[in-house]
């Protein structure tokens, strides 16, 4: 088997990395034609909570059409007791927007939480999602597909607007970051390009 001396080399590189610094090599910033992806940084805070287990590669679909923009960040707490955005909130189009179920599941919960209607889906494997605020003529135990309609987003999340929907995800009792579900939030290390010489 042939091996040319740039994939020899970068080979070479990639092995002597240790995985543990892989996380911090992703902050620095290096021209290059190469890209690495990371997994190892899947239980960083991008993610989810630093106590939840990795999240899969992106697979569900977005809970709104058009593709929203992100109008506030996952930003979980240092530790749980601790106040955070445990969540995202989405730019919905207009107010009763359809909320579209990013995965197949089970209705869990529909009802109201404080003063926001709330409806849960259950996406087995422990995954969880709950969006507020969302009026839903669902009830608890309706089979859901992935694409069909749960409801319509409701105004007064974010205030009078834009109109915005907010969605949690959970594994188990841990929070994750919905966009891992997606998006391909695993940072990218570059490396330096290898010079290998007159070929």
């Amino acid at each position: 088997m042939n091996i040319s001396p740039g994939l020899a080399a970068l080979l070479l590189v990639l092995s002597v990395i240790p995985a543990d610094s892989v996380a911090a090599a992703s902050e620095v910033s290096v021209s290059s034609q190469v890209s690495v992806s990371a997994a190892q940084v899947s239980r960083s805070t991008v993610r989810g909570s630093p106590w939840a287990e990795p999240v899969p590669a992106p697979a569900w679909r977005w809970p709104l059409s058009p593709r929203p923009a992100v109008l506030r960040a996952f930003d979980p707490p240092a530790r749980p007791w601790l106040s955070g955005h445990r969540g995202v909130d989405l730019e919905a189009a207009h107010d009763g927007a359809p909320l579209i179920s990013p995965a197949a599941g089970t209705v869990s919960f529909v009802g109201t939480v404080v003063d926001r209607p709330v409806i849960t889906i259950d996406h087995g494997n422990g995954l969880r999602s709950s969006f507020e605020p969302v009026a839903s003529s669902l009830r608890t135990g309706s089979a859901v597909a992935e694409g069909g309609v749960l409801g319509q987003v409701q105004a007064g999340h974010c205030g009078p607007a834009p109109p915005c929907l907010h969605w949690g995800v959970r594994r188990g009792e841990d929070y994750v970051n919905p966009l891992a579900f997606v998006m391909d939030l695993r940072p990218s290390v570059l490396l330096q390009p290898i010079d290998v010489g007159p070929s």
